[in-house]
Protein backbone atom coordinates (compact mmCIF):
# COMPACT_ATOMS: atom_id res chain seq x y z
CA UNK A 1 0.00 0.00 0.00
CA UNK A 2 0.97 3.59 -0.54
CA UNK A 3 1.12 5.88 2.52
CA UNK A 4 -0.18 9.38 1.82
CA UNK A 5 0.23 12.64 3.74
CA UNK A 6 -1.51 15.86 2.68
CA UNK A 7 -0.40 19.41 3.40
CA UNK A 8 -1.17 22.95 2.30
CA UNK A 9 -4.65 23.47 3.68
CA UNK A 10 -5.64 26.60 5.56
CA UNK A 11 -7.92 29.60 5.77
CA UNK A 12 -8.30 31.81 2.71
CA UNK A 13 -10.71 34.51 1.59
CA UNK A 14 -13.11 33.94 -1.26
CA UNK A 15 -11.34 34.49 -4.57
CA UNK A 16 -8.01 33.39 -3.14
CA UNK A 17 -5.79 30.44 -3.95
CA UNK A 18 -4.23 27.47 -2.19
CA UNK A 19 -2.05 24.62 -3.35
CA UNK A 20 -2.44 21.25 -1.69
CA UNK A 21 0.30 18.64 -1.75
CA UNK A 22 0.16 14.92 -1.12
CA UNK A 23 3.44 13.13 -0.44
CA UNK A 24 3.51 9.38 -1.01
CA UNK A 25 5.85 6.92 0.64
CA UNK A 26 7.12 3.83 -1.08
CA UNK A 27 8.45 3.33 -4.58
CA UNK A 28 5.17 2.51 -6.34
CA UNK A 29 3.65 6.01 -6.55
CA UNK A 30 3.95 6.10 -10.33
CA UNK A 31 2.02 2.82 -10.62
CA UNK A 32 -1.18 4.47 -9.41
CA UNK A 33 -3.69 6.91 -10.76
CA UNK A 34 -4.32 9.50 -8.05
CA UNK A 35 -7.28 11.52 -6.94
CA UNK A 36 -8.43 14.31 -4.67
CA UNK A 37 -11.68 14.08 -2.76
CA UNK A 38 -13.37 16.40 -0.28
CA UNK A 39 -15.92 16.15 2.47
CA UNK A 40 -17.80 19.09 3.94
CA UNK A 41 -19.51 18.87 7.34
CA UNK A 42 -22.75 16.93 7.12
CA UNK A 43 -22.15 15.95 3.50
CA UNK A 44 -20.98 12.89 1.63
CA UNK A 45 -17.42 12.67 0.40
CA UNK A 46 -17.24 13.84 -3.20
CA UNK A 47 -14.79 13.46 -6.05
CA UNK A 48 -12.78 16.56 -6.94
CA UNK A 49 -10.16 15.55 -9.48
CA UNK A 50 -8.04 12.64 -10.71
CA UNK A 51 -4.92 12.13 -12.79
CA UNK A 52 -3.51 9.10 -14.58
CA UNK A 53 -0.15 7.59 -13.74
CA UNK A 54 1.78 9.65 -16.29
CA UNK A 55 0.10 12.90 -15.35
CA UNK A 56 -1.28 13.42 -18.84
CA UNK A 57 -4.95 12.52 -18.45
CA UNK A 58 -6.86 14.61 -15.91
CA UNK A 59 -10.46 14.58 -14.77
CA UNK A 60 -12.48 17.12 -12.77
CA UNK A 61 -15.80 17.48 -11.05
CA UNK A 62 -17.97 20.05 -12.81
CA UNK A 63 -17.98 22.20 -9.68
CA UNK A 64 -14.21 22.80 -9.84
CA UNK A 65 -13.53 22.65 -13.58
CA UNK A 66 -11.65 25.72 -14.73
CA UNK A 67 -10.65 26.67 -11.17
CA UNK A 68 -8.67 23.67 -9.89
CA UNK A 69 -5.70 21.93 -11.50
CA UNK A 70 -4.44 18.49 -10.52
CA UNK A 71 -0.87 17.50 -11.28
CA UNK A 72 1.79 15.09 -10.14
CA UNK A 73 5.56 14.81 -10.00
CA UNK A 74 6.50 11.15 -9.99
CA UNK A 75 10.16 11.94 -9.28
CA UNK A 76 9.09 13.60 -6.04
CA UNK A 77 6.27 11.13 -5.33
CA UNK A 78 3.96 14.10 -4.88
CA UNK A 79 0.44 14.91 -6.02
CA UNK A 80 -0.77 18.51 -6.19
CA UNK A 81 -4.05 20.37 -6.33
CA UNK A 82 -3.85 24.02 -7.31
CA UNK A 83 -7.07 25.73 -6.25
CA UNK A 84 -7.87 29.19 -7.63
CA UNK A 85 -10.92 31.43 -7.37
CA UNK A 86 -11.94 29.66 -4.19
CA UNK A 87 -15.54 29.90 -3.01
CA UNK A 88 -17.03 29.37 0.46
CA UNK A 89 -18.67 26.20 -0.85
CA UNK A 90 -15.18 24.76 -1.43
CA UNK A 91 -14.76 24.56 2.36
CA UNK A 92 -14.09 20.92 3.25
CA UNK A 93 -11.50 18.40 4.35
CA UNK A 94 -9.51 17.47 1.26
CA UNK A 95 -7.98 14.02 0.99
CA UNK A 96 -5.76 12.43 -1.60
CA UNK A 97 -6.12 8.80 -2.62
CA UNK A 98 -4.25 6.26 -4.68
CA UNK A 99 -6.21 4.18 -7.16
CA UNK A 100 -5.78 0.43 -7.27
CA UNK A 101 -4.62 0.66 -10.89
CA UNK A 102 -2.78 3.19 -13.03
CA UNK A 103 -5.82 4.67 -14.76
CA UNK A 104 -8.94 6.51 -13.72
CA UNK A 105 -12.19 5.03 -14.99
CA UNK A 106 -14.65 7.40 -13.45
CA UNK A 107 -16.93 6.58 -10.55
CA UNK A 108 -16.13 2.85 -10.74
CA UNK A 109 -12.44 3.40 -10.00
CA UNK A 110 -11.36 1.79 -6.75
CA UNK A 111 -9.09 3.80 -4.49
CA UNK A 112 -7.16 1.64 -2.06
CA UNK A 113 -5.06 4.10 -0.05
CA UNK A 114 -6.17 7.35 1.56
CA UNK A 115 -4.50 10.21 3.37
CA UNK A 116 -5.79 11.73 6.60
CA UNK A 117 -6.93 14.92 4.94
CA UNK A 118 -6.21 18.63 5.24
CA UNK A 119 -8.76 21.31 6.12
CA UNK A 120 -9.54 24.04 3.61
CA UNK A 121 -11.72 26.90 4.83
CA UNK A 122 -12.85 29.68 2.51
CA UNK A 123 -14.33 32.76 4.16
CA UNK A 124 -16.82 35.02 2.40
Amino acid sequence: QVQLVESGGGLVQAGGSLRLSCLASGRTFSDHAMGWFRQAPGKEREFVAAVGWRGILTYYADSVKGRFTISRDNTKRTLYLQMNSLKPEDTAVYSCAAAVGNAYFGATTAFGSWGQGTQVTVSS
